[in-house]
């Protein structure tokens, strides 16, 4: 048995395949059917609307959408936070920017680890001065 607390009413529950108890989880639906529901209504709303007309998180609306529960096909002015800055992305986890930043980053730590690399191999058979020193005094 996987007992843990909900995140949500803190009450203890068994963890199966969800990370909310079954309460929270049928409370959630409830709130994912009127939250479609009003965007199908009005499509012209973006995140900080819906979320402060609907009374939901933008956190959670944001999972539903990066779950591809909602669409963003029909919902021209819905976008959500980067994971990284938080400027507001329409795709991915991260926008342009932070993707190029972190693969420059990747890059960069690919190159230094290869110099690093290189010298070691350099030195690992290299005969050097200490070591001609040290076989002299045997």
């Amino acid at each position: 048995m996987n007992l843990t607390y909900c995140p949500r009413c803190e009450k203890l529950f068994n963890k199966n395949f969800r990370d909310v108890c079954n309460n929270c989880y049928q409370d959630l639906e409830r709130d994912y059917e009127r939250c479609v529901d009003y965007l199908r209504q009005h499509k012209g709303l973006d995140i900080q609307q819906l979320s402060e007309e609907m009374e939901i998180s933008i956190k959670q609306i944001t999972r539903w959408i990066r779950e591809g529960r909602i669409s963003l096909v029909n919902a021209p002015n819905m976008s959500y936070p980067c994971e990284s800055c938080g400027i507001l992305i329409r795709e991915n986890h991260i926008c342009e920017s932070c993707k190029k930043r972190l693969q420059q980053g990747v890059k960069d730590a690919n190159s230094r680890g290869l110099h690093q690399q290189n010298l070691d191999d350099r030195n690992k058979g290299a005969y050097r001065i200490g070591d001609r020193i040290h076989d002299r005094d045997k």
